[in-house]
């Protein structure tokens, strides 16, 4: 291997083990190691191949960039660049869409964040260009040692975020040993050109490189242990190691009013996916529905173009009396339920569970603890957490019916100018959507119920692996991929219901949990997200969009609903002997609709189901397979090339001694001589350009062991390739085309099967390709370095003549 060969695997392995420290920043620590391997390897392998062309050494490295963009872009926004292949506005457009969400994603989320897809477009684009950097100083360049500021930038990003810094130890260890082997390859060129003086007996140079590897070790092991010892320095790398942090649990850090609403979802996917379903709080109640009790956490009412947040707060300390929920009529049939909350420890939150709407709440202390009355939560301050807490709280049990909710009054003004706002780059088929599953609905309460429908019975999956964004991308791609799990059930709900003019706003906690009677054990798995829509003189109501989770709320299953369409399904109090063309009640109606007796509207939700396009009929498919086709054709080019050159070396036909023929002409007998060469070299006996070719067949015949027939063979096309070559007149036999098939199946049944396979994938004599590019590209070089120096002959000519002349 040649030592630039060398230097860019060292530029490579010493990029992606500093590449290593990212890892603690992310829930997943190796969610982006792939990604950013692939780069890694791009960078190095685009390097090598533009420093093997002619090209000035100035031209390397920005080429370089646009060879490892081009597949940054194809590997992040493929979908947005035509036809999959071709970087466009819209893939620009789509770069910068996702740089812009992962600076807010920076800002928002705590470490350890998710791989958001802008994050990992931010990181391993950066991994990228550390990669380039890297390789461009210590190859192109050959300054190794200044390649390590890149490494040192990208380390030192990662142990100024970390959330243990002391945990870094060891990765600084793999990012030093990755930059001390790229020294130690550098520093044994550089020993290579001082002349032989060192390879004379080897001491010299073996005592060189013994140093130089001694003081790497000690240098490495110092670096690591002397801020131990240290007592201006602290603990150094190791200050920390094991520590926890106090959110363990689900828990979410705070700000100086209460906690970052992202870090609400991110605690509530971080539980949902966790293996270990952990008990996070027990409570008891009076109310006769215990399983519709959800506990609300946090509501989330604002939709800023990229993610649903809680809005402005007005914090103030606990009142004595707890102001009225807010929308609900005087006379409104309600139920008082008290509810008895007990925290464990494994549930470290600033906001208090409980009902909604909560009446008041009875804590142990309240000085510490804040109520918002324009989302009715407590929260705490001053690093207040609820764990470890009991605590009791009153709620409202709003007794509406379908019949009620479907005459409410229109919302008021200061309702609808703050629960209706809508991003202006929602993209237009969330509010299509909605309106084709509602069609037909002419009021609030029935087009809302149809959406619930439309998410529980509409073919939705409920997956979460799905990243956790809320955002108007993310809300078109649920739409379209019919996969995700309550948060992004709840978050599109809605939209949608904004959309069509339903205040609404999301909702943060837990389900029921499991449990009989009024005593329920709520675990991490019972964290969720769920739609409030606003209904005027009722309040914010619950609905419950995400299928197979938490219970439907009973007032969105009463839908003797009028419908602008009439109907034309037969009367269930009429039998008909005859098979009816509506569909019976399928086994996806809830069990609480069940015993309503109300699931025939769902013909209704099947009429407005999208039909979705065959995967294979997918531009990402084609172009996978385009991709595939590409592949195959490249790997196979070296095959088909061979055995065409094959075929016209030696043509399709096979005579055999004594059946006569034409005379052969010098190239024809040369021609033969080159097959016969290539052919064992495909088998891996390499050509010997020193040896005649009498001398050259001999040696592999007592190599390989041909039998005599085929060393015989063998002989005859070098005997008569010698004629050719140094005699006056040759005479070569027609049958030569025949000995070198006989000897080609000599050496094929003497080889062994992986031989075999790769002569026939691989052959080594395609590197005749490479030397006939490079002999043309030298020649082109040769003829216009004559051009030019012509051109400035000719430039020059007549300023010669006037120094003549003068």
């Amino acid at each position: 291997m040649t030592t630039r060969a060398k230097l860019t695997l060292c530029a490579a392995l010493a990029t992606a083990l500093a590449a290593l420290c990212l890892s603690p920043l992310f829930q997943d620590s190796f969610a982006l190691a792939p990604h950013g391997l692939l780069m890694v390897a791009v960078a190095a392998g685009a390097g090598a191949g533009l420093r093997a062309l002619p090209l000035p050494r100035a031209l390397v490295t920005p080429l370089q960039l646009v060879v490892v963009l081009y597949v940054l872009m194809l590997t992040t926004v493929q979908s947005s660049m035509a036809f999959g292949l071709l970087p466009g506005p819209d893939a620009v457009d789509r770069i910068s869409s996702l740089l812009s969400q992962g600076g807010t994603d920076v800002q928002d989320y705590a470490i350890p964040a998710p791989a958001t897809d802008g994050l990992r477009l931010i990181v391993v684009g950066s991994v990228a260009l550390v990669a380039v950097l890297v390789d461009a100083l210590a190859v192109t360049y050959r300054r190794a040692a200044a390649a390590g500021l890149p490494l040192l930038a990208l380390y030192s990003v990662a142990g100024g975020l970390a959330e243990s810094p002391g945990g870094m130890w060891l990765w600084f260890l793999f990012a030093a040993a990755g930059y001390l082997a790229l020294l130690y390859t550098e520093g044994q060129d550089r020993l290579t050109r001082w002349g032989r003086v060192f390879h004379g007996t080897g001491r010299s140079a073996v005592a060189l490189s013994n140093g130089g590897r001694r003081i790497g070790v000690i240098a490495l092991t110092a670096a690591v242990l002397l801020p131990v010892f240290v007592p201006a320095v602290g603990s150094g790398m190791f200050g920390d190691l094991g520590s926890h942090s106090d959110q363990a649990g689900g828990g979410t850090g705070d700000g100086k009013d209460g906690v970052r609403s992202l870090n609400l979802v991110v605690a509530l996917t971080a539980n949902l996916r966790s293996s270990d379903d952990t008990e996070l709080l027990t409570f008891s109640t009076d109310s006769p529905e215990a399983d519709q009790l959800y506990l609300r956490i946090a509501e989330l009412s604002e939709f800023n173009g990229q993610e649903w947040l809680t809005g402005e707060q007005d914090l103030q300390p606990m009142p004595t009396t707890v102001p009225g929920p807010e929308g609900l009529m005087p006379n409104l049939p309600t139920t008082s339920v008290r509810t008895n909350i007990t925290i464990s420890d494994q549930l470290s939150t600033a906001w208090l569970p409980m009902p909604y709407p909560m009446s008041w709440v009875e804590l142990p202390s309240t000085a510490n603890w804040r109520f918002d009355p324009v989302g009715r939560t407590v929260s705490g301050t001053n690093g207040q957490k609820s764990k470890g807490l009991s605590y009791s709280v009153g709620s409202v049990s709003v007794n509406a019916t379908a019949a009620q909710l479907r005459n409410a009054g229109p919302a008021p003004a200061d309702i609808t100018g703050r629960y209706l706002e809508l991003p202006s780059n929602l993209p237009s088929v969330v509010a299509d959507t909605a309106k084709d599953v509602t069609r037909g609905k002419n009021t609030p309460y029935d087009r809302a119920v149809a959406l619930q429908q439309y998410f529980t019975s509409g073919g939705f999956t409920y997956n979460t692996k799905i990243d956790s964004r809320t955002g108007p991308d993310a809300i078109a791609k649920f739409l379209q991929d019919k996969e995700g799990f309550c948060v992004h059930f709840a978050a599109t709900m809605a939209a949608m219901s904004r959309s069509l003019g339903i205040p609404a706003r999301v909702a943060i906690g837990f389900t029921p949990g499991s449990g009989s009677g009024g005593n329920r054990v709520v675990r991490s798995s019972n964290y969720h997200a769920w739609p409030e829509l606003y209904f005027n003189g009722f309040g914010w109501m619950r609905f419950e969009p995400t299928p197979n989770r938490g219970t439907t709320p009973l007032y969105s299953l009463q839908q003797t609903a009028p419908s602008s369409a009439p109907s034309t399904a037969p009367s269930s109090a009429a039998p008909s002997e005859q098979p009816s063309a509506q569909p019976s009640a399928s086994s996806s109606c809830p069990p609480q609709q069940h015993r309503l007796g109300d699931c025939g509207d769902e013909q209704a939700v099947v009429e407005h189901q999208v039909v979705e396009t065959p995967w294979w009929r997918t531009w990402p498919a084609l172009v996978t397979v385009l991709g595939v086709l590409v592949v195959l054709a490249v790997l196979s080019f070296p095959m088909v090339w061979r055995s065409r050159l094959r075929r016209r070396r030696l043509g399709t036909g096979r005579r055999r001694p004594g059946t006569g023929g034409p005379r052969l002409t010098d190239e024809q007998v040369l021609a033969a001589w080159a097959e016969l060469v290539d052919s064992a070299w495909d088998l891996g006996i390499p050509p010997d350009e020193a040896r005649t070719p009498r001398n050259a067949v001999r040696r592999l015949a007592e190599d390989v062991r041909l039998d005599p027939d085929s060393a015989a063979a063998a002989g005859r096309v070098a005997l008569a390739t010698e004629r050719v070559m140094y005699a006056r007149e040759s005479d070569a036999p027609p049958q030569l085309d025949a000995d070198v098939r006989t000897a080609r199946e000599a050496l094929m049944v003497r080889a062994t099967r992986v031989r075999r396979l790769r002569a026939l994938l691989l052959p080594a004599s395609a590197v005749r390709l490479w030397w006939r590019a490079q002999d043309r590209a030298a020649a082109r070089r040769e003829r216009t370095a004559e051009r030019v120096a012509a051109v400035r002959a000719a430039l020059a000519k007549p300023f010669r003549r006037r120094k003549k002349q003068g």
